[in-house]
């Protein structure tokens, strides 16, 4: 109830614009001057200050202020502190962040971000305690998470915004998985099920390996650093506790077929193909679609920044966006950061490691973790000279340890964007990247002079003898040659087609020649190949052009398959809803019969041909394949089917198409009037708060979880929704900017700023969102003046 008061108050400020403004101010300890927040009705803060210690201190309160469930979530993530809390379930995961904890300088790391590195770290970490310290003076404005975990915020250090938990690291999951496939199958054969490219990787694996023992849980500490938090009834206060709930309307399928489809799109265009003459940026990273969102948008101004845009929550600065001079946006460039190394441990002392000859002794960390409900648990973490170590067999005298480059200093994500942040134009936006270690993304750029550039970062080893797709033995005969110089990663500058896009593709230029630094599993190309044949398609392009184009839900693995259809004889409601497909213009449209046929289908054609080629003996290891992969079989039946090989394949698909009729039909009911793609129980969105199944059901409607509301498309259209039917990933956030005007910025970012269930800003850009609908985002203090909803001024005490 509090929260529909909430949002009724809230539709009476927007109706009428009127603001609430702090007059007087609120007095800060730690600020120099007077710093205003303008917030805007979308829920954006607009912060000036007049130095930048204080612009970055007020961004630091504001966005504490907005998230501070999320921001206490992620410092205990960070910090290794999650047991404290949640018990004995979440030791291994502290063990696993202390293990992997970044452990080297700290002034050099922060200086690595920016030239004042230090100073803007430090302040915005005062700014998050200052909040934390005011709010704490008065429990009952405490988010209401606090109070159902009977928790308090702690503070914030340097070394919580630096931590590396959540971000985009590398490929050693992938690695294993490769290696226990050749290990079970033969390096031939696994190049049968992983689609690596360009170049022709060797995945033989070291005969000094013991490959039977891939199979233990090797990563088990890598992984559970890297999860996120889940809640059981019995962590939080009576009071509040339900009765925890299954999945409420679609189960999310066990498979991930599209891990590699979470990335992002974004382009650049210059005015040669666009209707104004102006250049253009658009974005939109794919992650986890979560409530909060990942990301959180602001706008800094002070001497020297002017920047507006989105980024993580929990970093200072902006990612992606836009200043005065350019414009500039990320996906993922596959960068293989991460190598599992396998050692030979001294019988007598297995603390002892075979290097080059000699044992070395490993370093060891004594650490002590708080655990909630027993005493506290002392725990001895280990390292070679090449990282941690993730697990130690006595029995076998075999360990195991990853290296990773995102330990070396300046490995935190997106925080090198703070260099981006000032960058006048291509030049000092290209020297930027070069400090931008993780993740790998391709950067772009666009700006007023009408220039656009590419820049691949992420820092990237060199691995001159090994392909870094399979453990190798840790004895000294497989080290890195070093980096590679960031600079040097794929670039490109004015095209002469007018645009650049990337969309987790492989995009490296055939003729370059660093090889030894570059990864080999990339997204499925179908975004890339989509954007690529709209872009390509004029030269008057508009603002609502590209709204279109990232939320375009086009299929064109549909446009691939579905002719396969036209031959193939069905009776009944099987030739009924093939009948569904035959004029279908192959677009997964939410309100679509056809098109949630066709999703039906290729999921039923992918686990029928991931049944027929993945080997018994690997079906355990390899539990799904690139739909590329899936689609190239159809195509080339012979390499799968043998002789009679178009028969086979015909008799494949047709049972497919039947199954998947079957499956809908079971799941929706025979009336095929009432088999549209997007609703609650097909493709939809509904968003689970942290709590969400675990506390009271009045709560749970009511306050924490949002939806379902229909969605479109799937992990393979440019309007990416991921593949499973509740909206597992896809674009929260997206942005796109019209250098010539900024005050023509478009944006979204779903379901809201704020991660307070209380708060008006938890979901109001939810439905909008939902409905691909943008919103403005201003950038000159007129129009922001003119959507203000609420004001703040913030004073130096004393």
């Amino acid at each position: 109830m509090k929260k529909i008061i909430l949002m009724g108050l809230l539709t009476v400020i927007f109706s009428c614009k009127k603001t609430t403004t702090s007059t007087e101010g609120l007095q800060i300890e730690g600020l120099k001057e007077p710093v205003e927040i303008v917030r805007d009705e979308w829920g954006i803060n607009h912060i000036y200050a007049n130095n930048q210690h204080d612009l970055f201190f007020a961004q630091g309160y504001a966005a504490a202020a907005d998230r501070l469930f999320q921001f206490e979530i992620w410092r205990r993530q960070a910090t290794g502190t999650v047991a404290e809390i949640l018990g004995e379930r979440e030791l291994k995961r502290d063990i696993g962040t202390r293990l992997f904890k970044f452990r080297g300088d700290m002034k050099t790391e922060m200086n690595h971000y920016h030239g004042d590195g230090e100073e803007i770290i430090t302040a915005y970490t005062d700014g998050v305690n200052a909040y934390i310290e005011e709010v704490s003076k008065n429990p009952d404005e405490l988010p209401i998470e606090f109070k159902i975990l009977d928790i308090q915020p702690q503070k914030w250090t340097p070394e919580v915004v630096i931590s590396r938990h959540q971000g985009l690291l590398g490929n050693i999951n992938e690695e294993l998985q490769i290696g226990r496939t050749v290990a079970a199958l033969g390096a031939d054969k696994a190049k049968e099920l992983f689609w690596l490219h360009p170049k022709d990787p060797d995945i033989t694996m070291d005969k000094k390996i013991d490959k039977a023992l891939l199979s233990q849980d090797i990563l088990e500490l890598y992984n559970a650093y890297r999860k996120s938090v889940k809640f059981v009834p019995e962590d939080i206060q009576p009071e509040y506790r339900g009765q925890e709930i299954a999945d409420t309307f679609i189960k999310n399928q066990a498979k991930n077929r599209d891990s590699l489809s979470i990335g992002s799109n974004n382009w650049v265009i210059n005015g040669t193909r666009t209707k104004d003459g102006n250049t253009y940026m658009a974005n939109d990273p794919h992650r986890t679609i979560a409530v909060p969102s990942l990301r959180y948008m602001a706008h800094l101004v002070a001497p020297g920044w002017n920047v507006i845009g989105g980024g993580e929550p929990e970093i200072p600065g902006i990612s992606i966006g836009h200043n005065e001079f350019g414009t500039w946006g990320l996906t993922v460039f596959e960068t293989d950061g991460e190598d599992l190394y396998v050692y030979e441990l001294n019988p007598e002392n297995h603390n002892q490691y075979m290097y080059q000859g000699a044992w070395m002794d490993m370093k060891t960390i004594q650490e002590t973790i708080k655990v909630k409900g027993q005493k506290d648990t002392i725990v001895n973490l280990y390292y070679t000279q090449h990282g941690p170590v993730t697990r130690i067999d006595k029995e076998h005298h075999v360990a195991y340890a990853v290296r990773c480059a995102w330990l070396e200093p300046g490995g935190s994500p997106y925080l090198a964007s703070l260099r981006m942040d000032q960058a006048k134009n291509w030049e000092e936006f290209r020297e930027a990247c070069n400090y931008s270690h993780i993740p790998g993304e391709n950067m772009v750029w666009a700006d007023k002079q009408g220039n656009i550039g590419w820049q691949a970062v992420g820092i990237a080893p060199i691995r001159r003898n090994f392909s870094g797709l399979v453990p190798i033995p840790g004895d000294g005969s497989y080290e890195w040659d070093g980096y590679l110089p960031i600079i040097e990663k794929p670039n490109d500058y004015n095209p002469d087609k007018g645009f650049i896009a990337t969309a987790n593709q492989n995009v490296t230029p055939s003729d370059y020649v660093h090889w030894d630094a570059i990864g080999f599993s990339w997204s499925d190309p179908y975004r890339g190949n989509r954007i690529e044949e709209v872009l390509s398609s004029k030269s008057d392009f508009t603002m609502e052009d590209f709204k279109a184009l990232q939320t375009d839900y086009l299929s064109l693995p549909a446009r691939e398959l579905v002719p396969y259809l036209k031959n193939i004889s069905f009776e009944g409601n099987y030739e009924e809803a093939k009948m569904n497909l035959e004029d279908w213009d192959f677009t997964l449209s939410p309100n679509s019969i056809p098109a949630a046929i066709y999703v039906a289908w290729e999921d039923s054609l992918a686990e029928m041909m991931e049944e027929l080629v993945i080997p018994e003996e690997a079906k355990h290891i390899v539990t799904s394949l690139q739909l590329k992969t899936i689609i190239d079989y159809v195509s080339s039946p012979q390499t799968v089917f043998g002789a009679n090989a178009e028969r086979k394949r015909e008799t494949l698909l047709k049972n497919s198409f039947q199954k998947a009729i079957d499956d809908l039909e079971n799941r929706l009911g025979p009336n095929m009037e009432k088999w549209q793609y997007g609703q609650a129980k097909n493709k939809h969105i509904y968003l689970e708060h942290a709590l969400g199944k675990v506390v009271k059901k009045t709560m749970r409607d009511t306050l924490f979880n949002l939806g379902p509301l229909p969605r479109g498309g799937n992990g393979t259209t440019p309007g990416s929704t991921g593949g499973n039917l509740n909206q597992s990933s896809g674009a929260s956030f997206r942005m796109i900017v019209n250098t010539g005007d900024w005050d023509k910025a478009q944006a979204t970012n779903g379901p809201g700023q704020s991660g307070n269930p209380e708060s008006p800003f938890y979901s109001n850009l939810f439905e909008p969102w939902a409905k691909d609908q943008y919103f403005p985002v201003y950038y000159s203090r007129q129009k922001i003046d003119s959507v203000a909803v609420e004001r703040m001024n913030l004073l130096p005490k004393g």
